[in-house]
């Protein structure tokens, strides 16, 4: 029995709980049936787990020792792989979706009743803001293509054949998963159990607990489970909003708590399934969802389209994203479609087919709502394929089949997110040059491999991802721009100065125990008996502003491949990513096998022990980190920034009261520059005590300011609290120049906040509670909170 002590996890109040007992019990596949009401703001309907026993593994993540994926049975990977599309068979009958369903008693326990004495085992999965209304046992025997499979003596169970049928339908090998695929589906439609006790259930504030009367131990549970729910609009999983042509929209969040509010699941990343949903929507809707498959809707009750998406490769439950809006296909382009020896669990995978390795441009779509479709058609989509034959020529083969970029709602309080065949894209990235379009999609593409297709097993561990997309974006980017081998090297000195600023501000202007990359440190993966744990940290308000596994993991492989030269350091990537795609790794995954490949790094003094000493576990800035600082500093690109701050400080001290000429101020040939280097002079001259208004003036119509993208926009959300000598510049910067649209730059500008707010200076916060009134009905919930929590 799961002792509801070991239940009752008693985490700081800024760390998440994953209550999933993924040690006892694993979720190997979803079924979703939903329909999303527009009206009432909800999604409802049923999702059915099919479950496998685990195995209580023992503990791992010692320094030093490369991880493994636990607890998952697998059968032998094929060398054979079907692609085509699974065949779904119509429902028999489905709910009509304009009728609510009726949420009420079900087989719910009060928590009066639900104690320690039972002795019945718990099945427990992270869940949150959901109004479960029935938890069912299903019968798959009376499945009758599902009765044809032999089973054998290893999945045979004469007390339970139907535990026995699953047991052998999530067994099944790769080279059948259309007909796996199938067979999930008509189980997910069988009937309860005839004469069987019903599933109790129990919610609290972050899980979902079910048991069967009797049923003592996990290998006894039933393997099939259905559960009837819907969702709370207090979610904060979902975000139901409008989209910038006033119409109304729902996406996921991807916020700290991922998608248990979205539907009962396992979050801990080892918990890896796949899934297969189908999603009803009103006619003029279109759902997007990071399926294998680019989906057709057929025709549903009336006034409704069903949209069904599925995925083979197995995933942590996090990676789930849905949006469902009155989108519009800015193009499309579907380039002909059609070995790596893998270590992960059997799936269908692309590593594996000989075509996917040469396809550079995966089939790809561009949505946006009307107002920037064009915008959407001008400058996003010249740049996918682009960005996609980039990432290629690094990396190899792409991870997943397709890809759909989303320009969602002003609201989205990021400038991207990467998800299985999916990436949203923030409206700030659509003005100015193509400069920081581009760069985000090569950051966002890079998430395919180092996020996606490799994930860390601890979320605590972000850098493994974060990190990884922030180095790779410049590199993708360079082969985007076709930049020679010195002008490439410029520009990622001009950047690396840039984030090590933002880096060293972070590192002054915040607490100690969030700028460390692995804050459990030597615990890093570790989790209960039970599979429970929690994320550190993960719901403190200041973690949305901090960038330190951006920032600071980018440095550590900026310094790795200093060490052992960027062509070598970029061949071990792709390497890499053959051995370990498919699987969940922690940090000593990656280094160890870098040391491993480059045995002279230790003869350096560079060991696992050292790495992960001054990079991982404390919030110092590594000498390595000091020393290159000073090298950025002398580079040809930032002299010539200097130069241009220098006439800029004579300019303005030439500018004052007196003749004609001088109210005139003197004529200066100011040079053009790249969009990073004039972030760089803006922070350079807003460190400057003495810049007048004026001078701020013609700063904002010498470089049209206005018309530039939001990272050159937004540089005053970066300033420095040691300049505070400067801060009625910086105000007046801000409100006359309008540097910052609060709507249009959301995606950058929610950063400002948390910029302000730890200045704890009054007429700081005061510009800060200022903009957040005007803003606050367009943030996304889950900002919105979080900021309202720092300023008031």
């Amino acid at each position: 029995m799961e002792s509801n002590r070991d239940l009752d996890l008693d985490p700081n109040k800024d760390d998440l709980p994953l209550r999933a007992n993924t040690n006892h019990m694993l979720v190997r596949h979803y079924v979703l049936d939903l329909t999303v009401h527009f009206q009432r703001k909800v999604i409802g309907g049923s999702i059915v787990l099919f479950l496998e026993p685990g195995v209580v593994s023992s503990k791992q993540g010692e320094a030093g020792s490369i991880s493994n994926t636990p607890v998952q049975n697998l059968s032998q990977v094929s060398s054979k792989h079907d692609v085509s599309s699974p065949i779904t068979p119509e429902p028999n009958k489905v709910r009509p979706p304009e009728e609510p369903s009726h949420l009420c008693g079900g087989n719910d326990v009060s928590s009066v009743l639900w104690g320690d004495e039972s002795e019945d085992f718990t099945l427990v999965l992270d869940c949150c803001d959901l109004t479960v209304s029935k938890v069912e046992e299903l019968d798959v025997t009376t499945v009758d293509d599902l009765k044809k499979l032999d089973v054998d003596q290893q999945h045979a169970n004469t007390d339970h054949p139907s535990s026995s049928l699953v047991q052998r339908v999530v067994s099944m090998p790769s080279v059948c998963w259309r007909l796996q695929h199938e067979l999930y589906v008509q189980c997910s439609r069988s009937p309860t159990v005839h004469n069987a006790q019903p599933l109790r259930f129990h919610t609290d504030q972050w899980s979902l607990q079910i048991r069967k009367e009797g049923v003592c131990a996990p290998h006894d549970f039933p393997r099939a489970v259905r559960i009837c729910y819907e969702t709370k609009l207090t979610g904060g999983s979902v975000r139901w909003t409008k989209d910038q042509d006033g119409r109304c929209c729902v996406y996921t969040m991807g916020s700290p708590i991922n998608n248990r509010a979205l539907f009962p699941c396992q979050e801990p990343p080892v918990a890896m399934s796949t899934w297969q949903a189908r999603v009803r929507a009103p006619c003029d809707y279109t759902v997007l969802m990071s399926g294998k498959n680019q989906a057709f809707p057929k025709p549903a009750e009336t006034g409704f389209l069903q949209w069904e998406y599925y995925v083979t490769m197995p995933m942590p439950a996090s990676t789930f994203t849905i949006a469902v809006g009155q989108w519009l296909e800015a193009g499309v382009k579907h380039p002909n479609f059609e070995q790596y020896v893998c270590s992960h669990m059997d799936y269908p995978c692309r590593f594996m087919v000989s075509a996917a390795r040469a396809q550079a441009v995966i089939p790809h779509r561009v949505f946006a709502p009307p107002c920037h479709l064009q915008k959407a058609n001008d400058m996003v989509l010249p740049l996918l394929p682009l960005c996609l034959t980039a990432a290629h020529s690094v990396l190899g083969v792409h991870p997943f089949s397709r890809l759909d970029v989303l320009i969602v709602p002003s609201g989205f309080s990021s400038l991207g997110m990467a998800s299985p065949h999916i990436v949203f894209l923030s409206q700030s990235v659509l003005t100015g040059e193509r400069n920081l379009c581009g760069a985000r999609l090569c950051h966002e593409i890079a998430h395919s491999w180092f996020g996606l297709a490799i994930g860390a097993r601890d979320w605590t561990e972000e850098w493994i991802s974060e990190g990884f997309a922030t180095y790779l974006e410049d590199v993708f980017w360079s082969h985007v721009q076709k930049l020679g081998c010195r002008e490439a090297e410029e520009q990622r000195w001009l950047k690396a100065l840039l984030r090590w600023r933002r880096l060293s501000d972070e590192l002054q202007n915040s607490e100690e125990e969030l700028q460390v990359l692995r804050p459990n440190k030597e615990n890093t993966g570790e989790v209960s008996e039970s599979g429970a744990s929690v994320v550190k940290h993960a719901l403190n308000p200041e973690k949305p502003f901090m960038q330190v596994h951006y920032l600071k993991g980018y440095f550590l492989l900026k310094f790795l491949a200093d060490q052992v030269g960027e062509e070598k350091f970029l061949d071990f990537f792709k390497v890499f990513v053959g051995k370990f795609h498919g699987q969940l790794i922690l940090s000593q995954d990656f280094l160890q096998t870098l040391l491993d490949t480059f045995p002279g790094m230790s003869s350096r003094g560079i060991t696992l022990e050292a790495i992960i000493s001054d990079w991982l576990d404390t919030p110092e800035m590594p000498e390595w980190l000091r020393d290159a600082c000073s090298e950025w500093l002398r580079t040809p690109v930032v002299q010539e920034v200097k130069e241009e701050v220098a006439k800029w400080i004579h300019f303005s001290g030439s500018g004052g009261k007196g003749s004609k000429r001088k109210r005139a101020g003197p004529k200066v040939n100011f040079k053009e520059l790249s969009p990073e280097q004039l972030v760089l002079l803006l922070e350079f001259l807003l460190e400057e005590p003495m810049l007048s208004l004026s001078t701020l003036r013609l700063l904002e119509t010498t470089y049209n300011l206005q018309a530039q993208d939001a990272e050159v926009t937004n540089t005053p959300t970066y300033i420095s609290t040691p300049h505070r000598h400067c801060l009625s510049i910086y105000l007046d910067c801000l409100l006359f120049c309008g540097l910052i649209n609060y709507i249009e730059f959301l995606a950058m500008g929610v950063y400002l906040y948390g910029e302000l707010m730890v200045q704890e200076d009054a007429r700081q916060q005061a510009l800060a509670r200022r903009c957040l009134s005007i803003i606050k009905d367009d943030m996304d919930q889950s900002a919105c909170s979080v900021v309202e929590e720092m300023i008031l």
